[in-house]
């Protein structure tokens, strides 16, 4: 028989506030496979690939113990669930990032 792999129990992500927020941008780590809860694609069918980028859109819990981030791919308009170490938030592009002020050197004339 195989034994299945679980993820430390005294873990518990509650604790703390979600990693990623609604509408964030975040980046797929690994490739994700259907394990059979996606409708409508088989069982091992690719919903997203490593690297792929979208937006949570979701945050639920899953067994009183992890995140469940909703992500939308926007390459694939696919809708998946995944937890925080499945995912990277995605840096700001430098034109999008607010731009902090800039204090101009105001010289003194001499009076």
């Amino acid at each position: 028989m195989t034994s299945i792999s679980r993820e430390d129990p005294s873990v518990v992500e509650l604790n703390e506030p979600p990693r990623f927020n609604y509408g964030q941008r975040v980046r797929a780590k690994k490739t994700i496979r259907n394990d059979g809860t996606f409708c409508g694609k088989d069982v091992g069918d690719v919903l997203a690939k490593k690297g792929e980028e979208g937006f949570v859109c979701n945050i639920g819990t899953f067994l009183q113990q992890h995140y469940i981030y909703g992500v939308e791919f926007i390459l694939t308009g696919n809708k998946v669930g995944m937890k925080a170490k499945e995912l990277e938030g995605v840096d700001e592009d430098e034109d999008d990032a607010p731009k902090k002020p800039v204090k101009a050197a105001v010289k003194k004339e001499d009076e």
